[in-house]
């Protein structure tokens, strides 16, 4: 797993890398090296905002040809809500993975609180995900707030707990 040095690490290697380097956004590729996840499961299409150790904003772009609308509904497709909940988790584990202290392994749903569901999520909606680190314990547990929202309303939001295994 890429570490956020290694992706934000200039080409030579002569170079340091300064304060006004650091990444605060990602694209897909780049996703690609900080999450396991891959398709159908890979939730997250681009970070639009990141800071380290605090908070990353994410995208998801909603669309009708993914696996899950032929049976969620068929005739009215709908976002199943755990796959938004996994979507803001997604977002929480680029921010989990690139803190210095927990590199390495693998973070993992360790309690979910205080979900609530307050707008349905269609094809052709673009999910804004927000999720802010609230804190770290024995360096292996996080704690993060989550928001998805669509057109600025509150699609999700939530408390996600979440785990290192080595």
């Amino acid at each position: 797993m890429s570490t956020l040095s290694e992706v934000n690490s200039p080409t030579s290697t002569d170079e340091p890398i300064t304060t006004s380097e650091v990444k605060t956004t990602f694209s897909s590729e780049e996703i690609h090296k900080l999450l396991p996840h891959r398709y159908p499961f890979l939730l997250v299409d681009k970070i639009i905002d990141y800071v380290p150790g605090k908070k990353a904003v994410g995208i998801k772009n909603v669309t009708i040809n993914e696996p899950q609308f032929t049976g969620h509904f068929p005739g009215r497709p709908l976002m199943p809500g755990v796959l938004i909940v996994e979507a803001m988790a997604q977002v929480g584990g680029i921010v989990m993975t690139q803190l210095p202290e927990l590199e390495g392994g693998l973070f993992v749903f360790a309690g979910i609180d205080k979900v609530r569901f307050r707008r349905q999520v269609v094809p052709g909606d673009q999910l804004v995900l927000t999720v802010e680190l609230l804190w770290i314990k024995q360096r292996r547990f996080g704690k993060m707030q989550a928001r998805a929202e669509v057109d600025g309303q509150l699609a999700a939001e939530g408390e996600l707990m979440f785990s290192l295994i080595n």
